[in-house]
């Protein structure tokens, strides 16, 4: 199990009611499963519209399970954006 950061950005960031907070997870699955536990309710559907980034490279399409999370790192939760 490894301990980070998730970021919350714009809906996302609305719907915890925080900027950030702290992870205790091995996977990327495992962690957005916590959150949804602290903040149920909107942000429930906001992230299942968001994409996300672990330290830094995008997730994109493959399972949430099998993207392990490292000590220290860092998980950015971007909801779709609007604009250009």
């Amino acid at each position: 199990m490894a301990a980070g950061t998730i970021r919350y950005w714009a809906a996302a960031k609305s719907a915890a009611g925080v900027a950030e907070e702290r992870y205790e997870a091995a996977s990327l699955a495992e962690a957005l499963d916590a959150a949804r536990e602290r903040h149920p309710g909107e942000l429930v559907r906001v992230l299942e519209r968001c994409s996300f980034l672990v330290d830094g490279d995008p997730v994109g399409t493959r399972g949430h399970e099998t993207v392990r999370l490292a000590e220290g790192g860092t998980v950015e939760v971007l909801p779709p954006f609007a604009g250009g």
